[in-house]
């Protein structure tokens, strides 16, 4: 089994959602969430962008950084690079994260340089950081739209100038799972075993999970993901889907995450949810109000003669208190009967069954059941 590392990077990433601003202070409380989650990395901002970024990733880095890798991101820039060293002064395990990009869109468009200049100037600004601390990530922008033998040629120069992780940001969600295998196993074959590679993949063609499974099998020892996938333009791979992902399918993927403790994985997304603004869907795999919920007749008998019969996961394992069913009129007999006798309503098999029926009729006219209304409902049943 392997040793797998979570980046969490909702503090920058996550913050760069429309619309999300993270407070320094607010940004101390997530970490602290995070920290009790157990994730051993957490990239805490962009301190080049506002005083802000430079006062929330000190925040972080003084309280966390003796015992959580506190990451730094920056621009292939020198005065990026020494303002995010100086945000960092106070973590013992500090790190900085180099970005440039490496395809030809972002050369051309963005940077208007050559393949040649981008190489020598990534290259130059990962020595440049390693001046100011040994632990140094380098991040091939674009990577997945990269010329592969470029991209390698990148990320080998910048090992060669010091840098520790390489990671692999699928940019703009281009690529499919075949095409982030393909180009994470070539660049960790490319590259010595002690060097890290990291997926960082974001969501425009709701790949995002899938693409970073696919990296973890390729060969990735770090993934890069943000609470409930907040991020850029539809953001990012979700902390708890790909945690939980690992967890559940231990048989495919054989990854150790360590220190990782599933249960505050609800805590920690209701209070990214709090701080963002951004309301979680009901169908939100992992943490949404649906993931352990059930209307469904067929899915409630089953849950009552096992919960394996519609559960992949224990409710529990994520923080939740156990599963719930929702009445209405696909309910089933036996959920009712579950329910009338919690409520103490009933215990009578032969009135159970009566009721049932006029219960359905009377569900049919109302989106949501709640425990008052079969209250009501049986009182009228009763005295009709």
């Amino acid at each position: 089994m392997k040793s797998l590392l979570v980046n969490d990077i909702t503090l920058r990433d996550g913050e760069q959602a429309p619309g999300v601003n993270f407070f320094p202070e607010e940004k101390l409380r997530i970490a602290e969430q995070l920290v009790r989650l157990g994730v051993p990395i957490i990239e805490a901002g962009f301190p080049i962008a506002s005083e802000d970024d430079v006062k929330g990733v000190q925040l972080v880095a003084e309280e966390f950084g003796d015992e959580t890798i506190i990451c730094a991101m920056c621009r292939a820039h020198q005065k990026d690079i020494q303002v995010a060293a100086e945000a960092l002064r106070g973590a013992a395990k500090g790190r900085i994260q180099v970005v440039m990009g490496t395809s030809d869109i972002h050369l051309k468009h963005k940077f208007g340089m050559s393949r040649s200049e981008a190489l020598d100037l990534s290259t130059k600004m990962v020595a440049y950081a390693k001046t100011f601390m040994q632990d140094v990530e380098f991040a091939a922008e674009d990577s997945t739209r990269s010329d592969l033998n470029y991209l390698m040629d990148v990320c080998q120069a910048c090992v060669r100038a010091g840098a520790r992780t390489i990671e692999l940001p699928d940019t703009v969600g281009y690529a499919t799972p075949v095409d982030y295998f393909e180009m994470v196993s070539a660049v960790v074959n490319c590259l010595p075993p002690e060097i890290l590679v990291s997926t960082h993949c974001h969501d425009d063609l709701g790949l995002a999970v899938a693409n970073t499974l696919a990296g973890v099998q390729a060969g990735a020892g770090q993934v890069e993901v943000t609470v409930n996938g907040i991020g850029e333009r539809v953001g990012n791979a979700a902390t708890e889907e790909v945690i939980m992902a690992l967890k559940t399918r231990e048989d495919i993927y054989h990854c150790d995450l360590g220190s990782i403790r599933t249960p505050e994985i609800v805590r920690t997304s209701s209070l990214v949810e709090e701080l963002s603004k951004m309301t979680i869907a009901h169908n939100k795999a992992v943490v949404g109000r649906n993931a352990f919920l059930h209307e469904s007749g067929i899915h409630q008998d089953g849950m009552i003669k096992s919960p394996q019969t519609y559960q992949v996961m224990n409710p529990q394992d994520v923080g939740r208190q156990g599963y719930q069913f929702l009445m209405g009129k696909l309910s089933g007999k036996h959920a009712l009967e579950q329910r009338l006798r919690t409520l103490h309503l009933c215990d009578s098999e032969d009135t159970i069954r009566e009721f049932s029926r006029y219960f359905k009729d009377h569900a049919a006219k109302k989106k949501f059941i709640t425990d008052d209304d079969i209250v009501g409902l049986f009182e009228r049943f009763s005295t009709g």
